[in-house]
């Protein structure tokens, strides 16, 4: 039994962030309001694999060194995604790529590392990561798919899918009934096409129709043993794999705040809901599901503020871009009056040391 089976339901999830959710956000977010499980920013294969063969990281993959793997991870830009910490379990780490060969390999050095679990990033839209047929632009590609998720399960480690409804088109059916017969421990769907990147609403009913799917209660259209048939000849089955019901499926796109996720849970049926934006407008957005309405005062928010930047410059220090850095100033300096002014005067800022002199100028 995996760590997902153990969960209790339903359960809250910070969603992976491109250069957001770095392991000082996630202990951030923790220290205010634990979510159930974290995952790291989206980190590509070829990526993993160039730098552990080129870092001086290798050695240290079996020497139980934990803080000295942290520091020498932290100094390789590409493996920067890779760095958590205990209390950020469980952790997932989320990779993309093409080669089932290569995500072999990726998987294989993730469960030296002491994740709990890998995530394939089969939605990310961006123009550039399409391109080169990876993530979203796998939607629908099931040969490919099933592939490289039996490679990846060679790490032993639960595998899960974090995906969409449809690259240019909505076939929830036909790629969720696929997706079910794949033994993943989770399922996670946003409910747009990559095509709409996010210019609609997330589309709730079709999440919906996917635990529809699992549970056995709906009849499915082009099932997966021909999913995407290329003469358009529909077949209708009833969906029945034995392992489909322990398939958890979570729901994301649009959530932001307790009320709503917990909306989605009784009104969908998913056993539970990844935030992301919305974390990033209401950092203590997990608190409140045991801690309702709880409101930062301006103390506490620049405190929170002066927190993250001295666990960046402890965890990072001169080995992370620091205009990264600046975009978290947003997350606490708001919602009080003369945060819009503040922000302004703090983004200012042209290095690290200068952004901590000027918060720590502030009285409060």
């Amino acid at each position: 039994m995996s760590f997902w089976q153990r969960l209790t339901k339903p359960f809250w999830v910070l969603a992976p962030m491109e250069d957001v959710t770095d392991s000082v956000f996630r202990r951030m977010v923790i220290s205010v309001g634990r979510p159930d499980v974290c995952f790291t920013e989206f980190t590509n294969i070829d990526s993993i694999i160039h730098a552990f063969n080129t870092s001086p990281l290798t050695p240290l993959l079996n020497s139980g060194e934990g803080n000295k793997r942290r520091e020498v991870l932290s100094s390789v830009p590409a493996l920067q995604r890779l760095v958590f910490s205990e209390i950020e379990r469980p952790i997932v780490a989320q990779i993309w790529g093409v080669d089932p060969e290569k995500f072999y390999e990726a998987g294989q050095i993730i469960k030296k590392m002491g994740f709990d679990g890998v995530d394939i990033n089969l939605g990310c839209p961006v123009k550039d990561v399409v391109k080169i047929g990876a993530c979203a632009a796998m939607i629908g590609n099931t040969s490919r798919v099933a592939e490289i998720i039996a490679a990846v399960r060679e790490s032993g480690l639960p595998v899960s899918v974090k995906t969409r409804i449809g690259y240019d088109r909505i076939i929830t059916e036909e790629w969720i009934d696929f997706l079910l017969g794949q033994k993943l421990a989770v399922i996670t769907i946003h409910g747009r096409t990559a095509r709409e990147m996010s210019k609609v609403s997330n589309r709730w009913e079709e999440i919906g129709k996917a635990v529809a799917i699992r549970d056995g209660l709906m009849h499915v259209t082009n099932p997966s043993s021909s999913a995407f048939p290329s003469d358009g000849t529909p077949s209708v089955r009833f969906v029945s794999y034995a392992f489909a019901g322990r398939t958890l499926i979570i729901g994301n796109g649009d959530v932001k705040s307790v009320e709503h996720a917990e909306e989605m849970v009784e009104k969908y049926g998913v056993d539970g809901v990844m935030i992301g934006r919305g974390v990033l407008e209401n950092i203590g957005c997990f608190r409140e599901f045991s801690n309702r309405n709880y409101q930062f005062t301006k103390i506490e928010r620049t405190e929170l503020l002066k927190k993250h930047l001295r666990m960046w410059g402890e965890t990072w220090g001169e080995n992370k871009n620091f205009s990264v850095l600046k975009k978290y100033v947003k997350v606490y300096v708001r919602d009080f009056e003369g945060s819009r002014e503040m922000r302004e005067k703090l983004v200012a800022a042209k290095d690290y040391s200068g952004l901590v002199s000027l918060v720590d100028s502030y009285q409060m």
